[in-house]
């Protein structure tokens, strides 16, 4: 049973145990690995909190089940386009759809059930919302095959992964847009740091079967463009705030989150086969210091 857990889970005791079907179609969604839904929920906080609307704990709770409903179908959707891929990559050869534990038919069924969680999600938000939430199924749907166009899907990603910043932001205001833009832009830097750190895991696998990442295309400099990365995010996230609060004050929030990514850079050894995953599973903190930096800047003085 175990040689069926893929190698990356977080809960092999909890997901090892549930009756095979059940465990590939949690397998399947990733729910075994909660760290895709975290880096996809906290982008929605940045924006919730620094509408400057207090702590808004039920519209976050909407956007958290959304962020692990729509994650998961984005996740099955990526293995069943990525099927044949993910049969020729070590890491991911065990997953659901690509082993044939899972049917395609049925893994389409799970994606629909997924997508209505979803669907329920968006009818809690105002129309603009809504609206800004749709918008963004074509870059969902265009990601996968980001990898075989361009050396950055992990930019393609980043335009994904924070488009809840944009619809944590339009359900409670629509004004700021250059402040929002700064945060949005720093956020997509954030994420081709992170997901080149990830994929430092695949390189070898993904050079023979042609599979393009930032990971392969910064070579031996990847630490340099991560660090590059990162302080662009910092960077923008810092002008993103000055736009929006014109105080040295609510710049030094930054300091804990440019902190920790300074962190992962310095400890950072592409050559250790457990080090990228680590670093990687560590910017569910760097999204919830960045989360408390927004909250601090959006309402203080409230």
């Amino acid at each position: 049973m175990n040689d069926q857990i893929v190698p990356d889970s977080e809960h092999r005791g909890l997901v090892a145990r549930l009756p095979r079907l059940p465990r590939d179609l949690a397998q399947l969604a990733r729910f075994d690995r909660p760290i895709g839904w975290w880096l996809l929920f906290w982008p929605c906080v940045f924006g919730v909190w620094l509408a400057g609307a207090g702590w808004q704990l039920s519209l976050l709770g909407w956007l958290l089940l959304g962020a692990i409903a729509m994650r998961g179908a984005g996740c099955v959707y990526n293995d069943i386009v990525d099927a044949n891929l993910d049969a020729s990559v070590a890491r991911t050869a065990s997953r659901p759809v690509a082993s044939g534990r899972v049917s395609k038919q049925l893994a389409w069924g799970w994606l629909v059930a997924l997508c209505l969680i979803g669907l329920v999600v968006l009818l809690q938000l105002r129309l603009e919302a809504q609206t800004v939430a749709l918008a963004s199924l074509a870059l969902v749907a265009a990601y996968p095959f980001m990898k075989r166009i361009t050396w950055w899907p992990q930019a393609w990603l980043g335009l994904v992964f924070n488009w809840g910043l944009l619809v944590g932001w339009t359900q409670l205001r629509l004004d700021n847009w250059d402040a929002l833009a700064c945060l949005y832009a720093g956020c997509i830097c954030w994420v081709i740091g992170y997901d080149t750190i990830y994929a430092l895991q695949d390189r070898e696998d993904d050079a023979l079967v042609g599979i393009k990442s930032s990971a392969l295309r910064m070579g031996e400099a990847v630490k340099v463009g991560v660090a590059a990365f990162y302080l662009g995010a910092a960077t923008l996230w810092g002008l993103g705030f000055w736009l929006y609060r014109p105080d040295w004050i609510a710049l030094l929030t930054l300091l804990p989150v440019a902190g920790h990514l300074l962190w992962q850079v310095a400890t950072l050894d592409p050559a250790d086969p457990d080090n990228p995953l680590a670093r990687f599973r560590s910017n569910r903190w760097a999204g919830a210091l960045m989360a408390l930096a927004c909250f601090v800047v959006g309402n203080a003085g409230a």
